[in-house]
């Protein structure tokens, strides 16, 4: 865990857009009226290019987790209040074709979300471990959603900040080296500062912007198919939270202030639309709470807290909490390599899965996910196994994304460990190409396809693969630069000829972008 966590708050987030160059803004400066989704004098365009800068920085950061099962199980959440949105008319086609819509996960215990410029939106694992339903987890991401959709960051964006950029970009870089530093002081430091203080000062989102994303978040939320009683569900918790001494663990609560106003509001609101029940499957986000906890503090003593639930003693009165607890037994014990615990556990996970939940195939992938993913953990032949390779025939005819990226997983281990692993890695090469069709922005899909095609001695592909998982993670110079090693590459067959057209049509389409980031780090005016 670094000594301070990038984007630990909105806050930080929001210095860092305006520590990056931007097109000048439009000579008007006024804001618009709440609620009809324009930011001023941004151009949506610009506050994309901020986003993606900023999520660069982002995923440098060593508490940037990606973790596909995690990810799918937001992502399923998510989906249904995008659609909501648009239903809605929230998400325009300006914003529908160039903001991302992506979210993506912060290792860390604290509680906290935020919305980032141009459709990103971050979750803290520590608040997915404390929601009990899908309901409550999803009313955080309508929450977010809805500041994007309005463009409330842009909003909050006076254009006599635009003056301080100069004096600004000094501190933000400041900022940035001090989260990697290993001396907490030298980060603290920085935050405490004038400029830096004052600065989150000015851009917390206005109590009038919070109420508006608790309003049309709240109908998101009933539009996606949730119960609004997510959201209420939330603010009781936040308002508990608000009343200890949270220990810096609840910064949710201080860049999203509850008010007595917006409690009652959301409660009112809840008994006025009469909801359904909360809705889903509880035992799957017990599943994903379990692993939201386990991985957010890998502290061996964090560890052995979560471990010693799965025990007999403590086990829980419910069939859903009994398996939550034996799930996350399990990964607790991989994570602290004590392999026949973890497998002991997954052993009685698996028996309750098939007594009790043999009907949600949810279950299963985690189950099977788990144990694939212990046996390459500890190498040798433990992937050639045979739970090992029971769990993988489970994922044999999974098209998610998590299997699929565990099935490459586990075609490599097998590869290393020795064994035939050239069908495998065939196969799941050609899903994973087929996945990057659709999803073209998936940049782990791409370098996992990147280390299948190196595995099978494809060396254009697997370097084209890698160019396209730079490009995902805004690191243009990095994929032009590997498309070109592609190029260069000798001709191996009739086979790599189609590769290197797609290389050098690549090519082609990437060099304006080149140019542009090129100009951009020369200072020099961009349009």
């Amino acid at each position: 865990m670094s000594t301070f966590p990038l984007l630990r708050t909105t806050a930080l987030g929001l210095a860092l857009l305006l520590a990056l160059p931007l097109p000048a803004p439009a000579q008007t400066t006024n804001l618009p009226a709440l609620g009809d989704g324009t930011g001023g004098g941004w151009d949506i365009t610009a506050e994309r290019r901020v986003g993606d800068r900023i999520m660069r920085e982002v995923r440098r950061d060593p508490d940037y987790f990606e973790d596909p099962l995690l990810e799918a199980y937001v992502d399923a959440l998510w989906q249904p209040l995008l659609a909501s949105a648009r239903a809605r008319g929230d998400i325009r086609p300006d914003s529908e074709a160039l903001y991302a819509w992506q979210t993506f996960l912060i290792r860390d215990k604290v509680i906290n979300a935020f919305a980032l410029p141009g459709g990103y939106v971050g979750l803290y694992l520590g608040l997915m471990a404390m929601t009990t339903t899908r309901d409550e987890l999803a009313s955080v991401l309508a929450h977010e959603l809805t500041h994007v959709t309005q463009r409330h960051i842009a909003r909050g964006l006076e254009s006599g900040q635009r003056q301080q950029l100069g004096a600004l970009a000094a501190t933000i870089l400041g900022l940035l080296a001090a989260s990697r530093s290993s001396n907490p002081a030298a980060a603290q430091a920085v935050v405490m500062g004038g400029q830096a203080a004052a600065l989150q000062g000015q851009i917390n989102f206005t109590r009038e912007m919070e109420r508006e994303a608790d309003r049309i978040g709240f109908d998101v939320l009933a539009g996606g198919g949730y119960s609004g009683a997510g959201m209420s569900g939330m603010f009781e918790k936040m308002d508990t939270a608000s009343r200890l001494n949270d220990n810096n663990q609840y910064p949710y609560l201080r860049t999203h202030p509850l008010t007595i106003e917006r409690i009652s509001e959301a409660r009112l609101r809840v008994r006025e639309a009469n909801p359904p029940p909360q809705t889903g499957t509880p035992v799957v986000h017990a599943l994903m709470q379990a692993r939201a906890r386990v991985f957010m503090d890998t502290n061996p003593e964090a560890l052995r807290h979560w471990q010693t639930q799965g025990n007999d003693a403590s086990a829980p009165a419910t069939d859903v909490a009994r398996l939550a607890a034996r799930y996350g037994a399990a990964l607790a014990s991989a994570q602290l390599r004590e392999w026949d615990r973890a497998a002991t556990q997954l052993d009685a996970a698996d028996a309750l899965a098939t007594r009790g939940f043999a009907d949600q195939p949810d279950v299963a992938r985690a189950l099977a996910l788990a144990r694939v993913q212990m046996a390459i953990d500890q190498g040798g032949n433990a992937i050639t196994g045979t739970s090992a390779q029971t769990a993988l025939r489970t994922l044999a005819d999974d098209a998610s994304r998590p299997a699929v990226f565990m099935r490459a997983a586990a075609a490599l281990a097998l590869q290393r460990a020795g064994a035939p692993a050239e069908a495998a890695l065939r196969e799941v090469l050609q899903v994973l190409q087929n996945w990057t069709v659709m999803h073209r922005t998936d940049a782990a899909a791409w370098q996992w396809q990147a280390q299948c095609a190196d595995a099978l001695n494809l060396p254009r592909r697997a370097q084209r693969a890698g160019a396209e998982a730079a490009y995902a993670r805004g690191d243009v110079l990095g994929a032009y630069d590997r498309l070109r090693v592609a190029q260069a590459l000798p001709q191996r067959g009739a086979g790599d000829e189609m590769d290197l057209a797609v290389v050098n049509a690549r090519l082609r389409d990437l060099e304006p972008e080149r140019r542009r980031v090129l100009a951009e780090a020369r200072g020099e005016k961009v349009d």
